[in-house]
């Protein structure tokens, strides 16, 4: 590492490990993923995908994560000085694997839910993430990531408040997007550990490049081998596919930098804001209901379990 570059890297650690700044910076990227859902049902309409077009569908999720790869490439270059090494022999094979399990099966799943669920019902299902990844955590890491009575009435909450999402036949969606979305999440929490494994042994700029241009790749050749087609019918089209292109390298760059240089009680706290974010810009975009009691209830519980599940003494926590 240059001097220059190791002069650059320290500037960011210490912006990033700002309390302040890391509060902001956290709050944007949900932001930016509670804004992913709405903008992708807006996407389809612009590409006039109709819901059942899976081979279409894989297209446009396979164009957004290769866009995006792009992206991180040019976030390594901008915040690095320099591009980041790809890993060579198995490690590279490792990151492609890693590209098929959690980019192309995740949102293969996931893109297909977004089609068949309301923004709003849809983000509720997929905030069980928060949880899933506790309880999950719990097993895989053993001594290093207990269950804590304040993790466990978190949990509890959460998932009380997804049940309260369910109640009533409300034109959510069906129930293949309601497991879709499930399965995606699951396969979400479950890419955590391996994705914290490889990034050990290579680039994490690299690691990501990877796991979003093989899986996006996948996607694209699965949808265009289906007969899937995308057709940009307007200008807004293209940027809106641009914008979701955006959340995915600007997003991975940023909490990866956050994770890097603060507790992660300290950031993690925030992801109540995805949901909220989901639910309300699904109403301005897609003219979904807002005032709904399931999913205000529903909101009100998740954003509660999320805040207890990540809230911990900060005298424990170590940068």
């Amino acid at each position: 590492m240059s001097d220059n570059t190791a002069v650059r890297a320290a500037k960011l650690d210490k912006i990033f490990g700002t309390p302040v700044c890391a509060m902001l910076l956290a709050i944007f990227c949900n932001v930016l993923w509670g804004s992913a859902f709405p903008f992708i049902k807006l996407g389809y309409r612009l590409f006039s995908i109709d819901s059942g077009n899976t081979a279409s569908i894989f297209c446009f999720a396979g164009v957004r994560f290769m866009l995006g790869s792009v992206l991180v490439l040019l976030g390594s270059i901008l915040l690095q000085g320099k591009a980041p090494r790809l890993p060579r022999g198995r490690v590279a094979a490792e990151c492609c694997a890693l590209g098929l399990w959690q980019t192309t099966a995740q949102y293969a799943f996931y893109y297909i839910a977004v089609a068949m669920l309301t923004g709003a019902f849809g983000g509720i299902l997929n905030s069980t993430q928060s949880f899933l990844g506790v309880i999950f955590a719990h097993f895989i890491y053993g001594n290093a990531d207990r269950m804590t009575p304040a993790k466990t009435l978190g949990c509890a909450v959460g998932f009380a408040g997804v049940l309260i999402g369910t109640i009533g036949n409300h034109g959510s969606g069906s129930g293949w997007g309601v497991f879709c979305m499930m399965a995606a999440t699951v396969i979400f929490t479950l890419s955590g550990p391996w994705n914290k494994s490889v990034t050990k042994k290579a680039d994490s700029f690299a690691v990501c490049f990877l796991n979003l241009f093989v899986g996006g790749l996948a996607l694209f050749v699965l949808g265009t081998v289906m007969g899937g087609r995308l057709h940009v019918q307007s200008a807004l089209a293209a940027v809106v596919m641009l914008y979701l292109a955006f959340i995915c390298g600007a997003g991975y760059i940023l909490w990866a930098l956050l994770m890097k240089n603060n507790p992660v009680s300290r950031i993690a706290i925030f992801g109540f804001v995805n949901p909220v974010v989901n639910v309300l810009l699904s109403a301005v975009l897609n003219g979904e209901p807002l005032f709904r009691w399931q999913y205000l209830a529903a909101l009100v519980f998740v954003c509660v379990g999320i805040w207890l599940v990540n809230k911990a003494p900060a005298q424990k926590e170590k940068v």
